[in-house]
């Protein structure tokens, strides 16, 4: 996707139930300009936000990370959130 993004705390936390209240915070920091830095170059239509914790949820790297993946009106699943992808994913395969 278009202006895809990714927050790494700098502090090795497996997952993200394992961040600080500070790691919590200084992310959404980063999150909030994260935001505005995509809005003035993408002008994306909408987001999707989320963390994938343990391997079972898609967590490939052990490591805490936040996906920020900007979406479009004129994309081919406009309207869909990630579970839409999740659900259809086992259809497609």
């Amino acid at each position: 996707m278009i202006g895809s993004e990714i927050i790494i705390p700098k502090a090795h936390k497996e997952n993200v139930f394992e961040l600080s209240k500070e790691e919590w915070e200084d992310t959404y920091i980063l999150l909030k300009k994260v935001k505005t830095y995509l809005d003035d170059y993408y002008q994306p239509d909408g987001y999707n936000v989320g963390w994938n914790s343990g391997k079972i949820a898609g967590q490939l790297i052990p490591h805490a990370h936040l996906h920020i993946i900007p979406r479009y009106k004129n994309e081919e699943h406009v309207g869909k959130g990630i579970r839409y992808w999740l659900k259809n994913q086992t259809i497609n395969e």
